[in-house]
C-alpha cells in the first residue's frame, strides 16, 4: 500500500521520502486530527520515534496502522 500524500519529500530531491514524519503530517497522511494523532502515538498505536526533543512517527507505522484498521474491519464484517 503506498500513501498518496508525501511531505516528506522535497522538490527536486535525489534521497525519496522521508523515513520520519511529524505528528502533524501523519495527521495530514491519515485525514485525522492533530490530538487524534497524538493519542495513537502515546498508545503506542502508532510507532513513532524520540530524536532529540521530537516526537516523530515513523512513516512505515502509519501504513501498518492503516493495515491494522483495515484488517480488524474486515474480521468486524465477517
Amino acid at each position: 500500500m503506498r500513501l498518496l500524500i508525501d511531505p516528506g519529500q522535497t522538490p527536486g530531491s535525489q534521497i525519496g521520502p522521508s523515513l520520519l514524519v511529524t505528528v502533524e503530517e501523519a495527521a495530514t497522511l491519515l485525514r485525522i486530527g492533530r490530538t487524534t494523532t497524538y493519542e495513537l502515538v502515546m498508545s503506542g498505536r502508532l510507532q513513532s520515534v524520540k530524536v532529540g526533543r521530537r516526537r516523530l512517527v515513523v512513516r512505515d507505522g502509519v501504513q501498518r496502522y492503516v493495515g491494522e484498521l483495515i484488517r480488524t474491519q474486515d474480521a468486524c464484517e465477517v
